[in-house]
């Protein structure tokens, strides 16, 4: 008998998140990950690694709390936001019975981790403008107990309506839990829900040291949320989830230091968009330049394959977001450092030339 066959069937049937690195490539400009592309400048400072680390580390909890503007206990850190989905659908959902809810086209990682554990996954197409058809969610909420949406969207770049979000939250109240992915608000910090968080027992928000803060290789995230729901999350948390090493490091990124070069790296990724944006806009060959309020710009081409595998050849690695429903001849652009942005242009600039 296969040892396959004695796997889960949902397992079977699971299609894996194709995460960047899966997919592979053998370029010198990586601009699909949504990265940052310098490397922070951090060492460790502990080194008693003979020892358990903490579940919590204060340290870190501390510092992220100071920084988000929320208390320590409304505080849960992770091996990246991707650990916290899971987190939310292994305390709140049974399997065979309850669902989750989410609106793509939008990060892959939230139907993966409920397929994994044999939950139910409901949609809400979104909207044109890539905005909630609030409608749609309101005529699914039975049984489902998590609502993801994120804000900005990826791979969208846009933000959810803030007054759309709190309808959503008053229809899910004493129902589901609403758990809004925040991965890029430091490109947008203006859009917090975090001071929502009072007003909504059920609100949930996701963050990570991935984007801005240049941690991507770090994985370390966090879930802010009022105190019992973290007390249940705590419940079903992995003994150890964060290594010493990346509770050291993570503290030094959230030191004063720490947070003041994770905003030049924000003033440095704005810039570097708005140059981007402009250039594309310039080019024969390209559809749309959505605009983004992240570290990403999503880009509808005339003929998107073409484009794709003529960068990848070069090096330079693109998303390709054809399949996600809505975004037909769209790739999305990491915001790399001024030099991988030209490197860009110039490569669509000469392949415009060889087709015109």
């Amino acid at each position: 008998m296969s040892i396959e066959n004695l796997a889960r069937e949902n397992v079977r049937r699971l299609t894996p998140y194709q995460s960047a690195r899966r997919l592979g490539g053998n370029g010198d400009v990586w601009l699909n990950a949504n990265e940052f592309p310098q490397a922070p400048e951090y060492s460790l400072t502990l080194h008693t690694l003979n020892r358990y680390p903490e579940c919590q580390p204060a340290q870190v909890i501390a510092r992220y709390a100071a920084y988000a503007g929320v208390t320590p206990e409304q505080v849960l850190v992770s091996r990246g936001a991707d650990e916290g989905i899971e987190l939310l659908i292994r305390a709140f959902c049974e399997p065979g019975k309850d669902a989750i809810l989410f609106c793509p086209p939008t990060y892959g990682m939230y139907a993966v981790s409920a397929e994994t554990f044999g939950v139910e996954r409901r949609i809400a197409q979104s909207t044109a403008d890539w905005q909630l058809d609030v409608a749609s969610i309101e005529r699914q909420l039975d049984n489902v107990k998590l609502i993801y949406i994120c804000s900005p969207n990826n791979p969208t770049g846009n933000l959810v309506n803030q007054d759309d979000l709190r309808r959503v939250l008053a229809l899910a109240r004493g129902r589901a839990v609403v758990a809004i992915d925040e991965a890029y608000i430091e490109f947008c910090p203006q859009a917090s829900t975090v001071n929502w968080l009072a007003d909504y027992p059920h609100l949930v928000i996701l963050r990570t040291l991935s984007k801005a803060f240049a941690l991507a290789g770090l994985r370390c995230g966090f879930t802010l949320a009022n105190a019992d729901v973290i007390q249940l999350l705590l419940k079903v948390i992995a003994p150890y989830p964060l290594s010493l090493p990346v509770a050291d490091i993570a503290a030094q990124a959230l030191s004063d230091a720490g947070i003041a070069q994770m905003r030049r790296n924000v003033a440095e990724v704005r810039e570097n968009r708005r140059w981007l944006e402009e250039a594309l806009n310039n080019l024969d060959g390209v559809d749309t330049v959505f605009a983004s309020e992240s570290n990403y710009l999503l880009v509808r081409f005339a003929d998107s394959a073409t484009v794709f595998k003529t960068l990848w050849d070069q090096g330079i690695i693109l998303r390709d977001q054809n399949k996600q429903p809505g975004l037909a001849g769209c790739l999305r652009i990491t915001i790399g450092n001024r030099y991988e942005c030209e490197r860009v242009i110039t490569a669509l600039q000469a392949l415009s030339a060889t087709t015109a």
